[in-house]
């Protein structure tokens, strides 16, 4: 049995808090002739490479260079579904749903950048405020970009439980990686 005493008492370097209520509906096209018509269904301009944009109610963020992700509040999926669907007829294009298929994390707190650089391959604080990296954590695939004080996580619903596991030991107590 290990010695839990040098933990007792300390704060956690991150909080780790899964999200609900998030509809996503992937956007697969070629941005370059249909992104004004994306742009007017989804209500947000086309973000360039790497990046996102958001109203503060919807996020598109890109994530291939013909794929984008639209995030909006579960009860508007249908009306976006529709709008882009028509928006994109007449073009080899794909709109669907995928708010079933996906796990929402927000890792704040204390140290959040912390936490993750143990996971991922990626220099936290050289990524701009809107910019948005795919990357894995623990071999799990998924995307992060800045959301307030932390960041969030978006990955596949099949692997939820596991990376909530990593998620929350690499915050745990104890565990920050500054000198002490």
């Amino acid at each position: 049995m290990s010695d839990l005493s040098p933990v007792i008492g300390m704060t956690p370097l991150a909080s780790v808090t899964e999200v609900s209520g998030l509809g996503m509906v992937a956007v697969r096209a070629d941005l370059m002739r249909a992104g004004d018509a994306i742009a007017h269904a989804a209500g947000l301009s086309i973000p360039a490479p790497n990046r996102f944009v958001t109203d503060g109610r919807r996020w598109l963020g890109w994530m291939s260079p013909d794929e984008l992700l639209l995030i909006l509040p579960q009860g508007e999926v249908a009306d976006a579904l529709a709008a882009l669907t028509d928006a994109l007829a007449g073009e080899h294009a794909l709109v669907a749903d995928v708010s079933d298929m996906r796990c929402v994390f927000d890792v704040g707190g204390r140290k959040p950048a912390q936490a993750l650089a143990k996971l991922c391959p990626v220099d936290f604080a050289a990524l701009p405020d809107d910019g948005l990296r795919r990357t894995r954590a623990a071999q799990v695939a998924f995307a992060v970009w800045r959301q307030g004080g932390g960041w969030r996580i978006i990955a596949f619903r099949a692997v939820t439980d596991y990376l909530r596991g990593v998620l929350t030991a690499a915050a745990a107590p104890g565990t920050d990686l500054d000198p002490r």
